[in-house]
């Protein structure tokens, strides 16, 4: 079994029916849910929206590779009613479930780059996965979670609300 980390995200909708849905999905199949950090309500990143993103992060341990993984992983999003389009870019969705890290891999393809390649830019990624897991080493960049957070230069509000109840 191999450690990854996924990132959650929603604003539209019930924000907080789609993370759990997600959660309970991600549970059955991709991975076994080792930890869950609390929901962060943030507002958008690269595209303006009047709705805010409810985001968290998510500790598995799967047998999936990351190919298997990333194509689970947009069958959950397609059954929670995620719409993507070849140029879609950033839009508002009901739910986005991306892989953040898997073990120490390094992946850089034109569908898959791990560790994800936005992740040390993003608070609203770091804050979650800072609570879970920070000691974390990427293993690109050779910092832990925390440092990185420490490090991150995005201004966006981030706010913790709590914890999220699932079904498992």
């Amino acid at each position: 079994m191999i450690k990854a980390f996924l990132s959650l995200g929603s604003n539209v909708g019930d924000r907080h029916k789609f993370l759990s849905r997600a959660i309970r999905y991600i549970n059955v199949g991709i991975g076994h849910i080792i930890d869950l950090s609390g929901v962060y309500e943030t507002e958008a990143w690269g595209f303006d929206t009047e709705e805010k993103f409810l985001n968290m992060a998510v500790e598995i341990m799967t047998d999936y590779s990351p190919a298997e993984m990333l194509q689970k992983c947009h069958e959950i999003e397609t059954k929670l009613g995620r719409e993507r389009s070849d140029n879609e870019g950033y839009v508002s969705r009901p739910i986005d479930v991306d892989i953040l890290l898997y073990a120490n891999e390094i992946i850089d393809t034109p569908e898959l780059t791990i560790p994800h390649k936005h992740l040390h830019e993003r608070r609203f990624v770091l804050e979650p996965l800072s609570e879970i897991s920070p000691d974390y080493v990427h293993p690109v960049l050779k910092l832990t979670i925390k440092e990185l957070l420490k490090q991150c230069t995005d201004d966006k509000d981030v706010n913790q609300l709590g914890a999220i109840f699932y079904d498992s």
